[in-house]
């Protein structure tokens, strides 16, 4: 609970720095910088918890030919975001999953021409 405080209050000052405010106490950036707090330390103890089931989980849905489907639409959506926008934000996150779209594109290439020379 101490650390949930705490983060409240950095994210409280962040935003109030961030706005170069001093009339308004509470912006918006500070209740984003508090969700985003939130959101990442959920992630980090989920992840810390349940880490070998999702190792597990991800090997098998990369090697199925539901990752596959499911990454060539991430590319391709990816790829019109990167074509439509001038925005560097969302330049960077097309950018970055469209690039681990095309990682788990090759994989699953690269697993099915390996299967192939086995046989």
């Amino acid at each position: 609970m101490i650390f949930g405080a705490g983060g409240g209050l950095v994210g409280d000052e962040v935003g109030i720095l961030l706005a170069l405010e001093e009339h308004n106490y509470w912006t918006g950036i500070s209740y984003t910088f508090i969700v985003i707090l939130l959101v990442f330390a959920s992630i980090l103890v989920l992840v810390n918890q349940y880490s070998r089931a999702i190792l597990r989980d991800c090997a098998g849905f990369s090697r199925s030919r539901n990752g596959l489907y499911s990454a060539v639409f991430l590319a391709a959506l990816s790829f019109a975001f990167l074509i439509d926008t001038d925005n560097v934000i969302v330049i960077l996150t097309s950018g970055t999953l469209a690039f681990i779209a095309c990682i788990i594109i090759l994989s699953f290439f690269a697993q099915a021409i390996r299967k192939k020379l086995q046989k």
